[in-house]
């Protein structure tokens, strides 16, 4: 049984999660920020993976994810928030206040609820992938294709996203190889007549990345390719990898409690408004289009403002 009832309990961390507590603790709401503690949900989110971030603003020189992070939970601290690193196992939105219950067992209550838990990129599960993430291999054109003018880098997937990185990598690397599984894209025509225009870019087809090297170099040499017609291996080289085989949202724990999309996005109106009043969403867990630190901080700032609103409409209401 819960003790205390919170204003405000903030579901993940990482720039929304964090950015929704400065503005919330700003407002006096006193958030807990309950801040995940697994791969999935990892304290600080995605850019604890991330090496050198030089498009967030306000750090010319950049600076490292896990440094940024610790300086907006340092934030987040000054203003009153409490952090604490567990996971949320179980929710109950139906009855107010809020229940939400963790790992360790606890039960916490809420009067709203922001949910800034984020999404994973989906990776191919090599062990040479995980040891050279953020040291050639990336999920993410946008973050780190600067780090590769002039290269040679290879992108896999066969859909819009993979196109899309694809196309983005082009403005700054020398060439761009898309290894597809099949023999055909699953990508939209209009992507696939873009990237087939584009002299940067061709294809490998019917091709499955086996390995990743080289770990031992502490960086991307080449990238070992199978053949699925024939079995065949060979070692391409390159660059750098850039894994573009979709996103999974870290929402399996809100199924059944909170209105989702097909592929399990929380469904928002009005910018991070959940299907629950009092229940709002901000940064990856609902953004399936652009997934940047620097727009989850601001849906996490929306997310804060529109918590603090919500409670004071309810205390009127008394």
């Amino acid at each position: 049984m819960a003790e205390t009832i919170h204003d405000l309990i903030i579901i993940g961390s990482g720039p929304a999660g964090y950015t929704a507590a400065i503005y919330a603790g700003r407002a006096n709401l006193k958030p807990l920020v309950i801040a995940g503690q697994n791969a999935g949900g990892a304290p600080g989110g995605q850019l604890m993976l991330t090496s050198d971030v030089e498009n967030f603003p306000g750090f010319p020189e950049g600076i490292q994810g896990p440094d940024l992070m610790d300086k907006m939970r340092g934030q987040a601290e000054r203003f009153g928030a409490t952090v604490i690193t567990q996971d949320v196992t179980k929710v109950d939105f139906k009855k107010k206040p809020f229940s939400l219950e963790t790992g360790s067992g606890k039960t916490y209550a809420a009067r709203s609820v922001i949910i800034a838990t984020g999404a994973a990129a989906k990776w191919l599960g090599l062990e040479s992938e995980t040891k050279l993430r953020g040291r050639g291999v990336s999920a993410c054109a946008t973050c780190d294709a600067a780090f590769f003018r002039d290269q040679r880098v290879v992108v896999v997937g066969g859909g819009d996203s993979a196109l899309e990185e694809a196309l983005f990598l082009t403005r700054f690397a020398g060439h761009v190889t898309v290894v597809v599984r099949r023999d055909s894209l699953r990508a939209s025509q209009i992507m696939q007549d873009r990237a087939q225009k584009n002299k940067k870019i061709d294809f490998l087809w019917n091709s499955e990345v086996l390995e990743i090297n080289d770990p031992a170099a502490g960086r991307v040499t080449g990238v070992v390719i199978k053949n699925s017609q024939d079995n065949a291996t060979s070692e391409f080289k390159t660059d750098g990898v850039f894994i573009a085989i979709g996103h999974q949202p870290n929402t399996a724990v809100f199924k059944g409690a909170l209105k989702l999309d097909r592929v399990g996005y929380l469904v928002t109106t009005d910018i991070v408004k959940t299907s629950v009043e009092g229940v709002f969403a901000a940064g990856d867990v609902h953004d399936h289009r652009y997934r940047q630190a620097v727009t989850a901080a601001g849906f996490g700032c929306a997310a804060a403002l529109e918590a603090q609103r919500w409670l004071e409409d309810q205390a009127s209401n008394i």
